[in-house]
């Protein structure tokens, strides 16, 4: 089970371009936007990531604007692991659960879950927080990387793992956040 002291959301290239071109995207938007918003309440870092800014654009603005102060990794290779400043932050927060968001799932997610999982890490993949360009692609991303070691979770059954309780202000803020269309 994951917990808020030992978990971090890794949020993978949901940029412009991309992010109007996969498969369901305004559900995937909206699904991340509410993890994100938990973890801030629930002191869990978060990182953000975007493949190639200059031709992809940024990071949309509804996400972006949900994690001001943290600068997104921009990258060329598809797996988040091949940028050295991602490394350096993510061993620096000491975290071994990485919920695992974004684009596109049979590339970038993909190839960084898969990474993460030989590195050592657990890795959780959001499934309702994952898309690609095709439904094809995103399921097959899906079972490799569940085939590959990582375990399956969605926004809900993630945010109440690690939220544990059914009480106190934190309950009640993120039972806002969830029952949100």
């Amino acid at each position: 089970m994951i917990t808020p002291k030992e978990t971090l959301l890794l949020v993978i290239d949901i940029q412009g371009k991309l992010a109007t071109s996969v498969f369901q995207p305004d559900r995937v938007v909206k699904n991340v936007s509410k993890l994100i918003r938990a973890c801030n309440l629930l002191d869990v870092p978060v990182i953000c990531t975007e493949q190639y800014p200059k031709g992809l654009g940024r990071t949309v603005d509804e996400l972006k604007e949900l994690i001001p102060e943290e600068t997104p990794f921009e990258k060329l290779s598809f797996s988040c692991c091949g940028n050295d400043d991602f490394m350096k932050r993510l061993r620096a927060l000491g975290r071994n659960d990485i919920l695992v968001v974004g684009m596109e799932t049979h590339v970038c997610v993909y190839q960084t879950s898969v990474e993460l999982l030989e590195f050592g890490y657990n890795v959780h993949l959001v499934t309702d927080a994952v898309s690609s360009r095709t439904e094809e692609n995103r399921a097959l991303g899906i079972r490799c990387i569940e085939r590959a070691g990582a375990a399956l979770t969605s926004t809900e059954m993630a945010i109440f793992e690690l939220l544990r309780v059914a009480g106190g202000e934190n309950f009640k803020a993120i039972s806002k956040i969830v029952k949100e269309d």
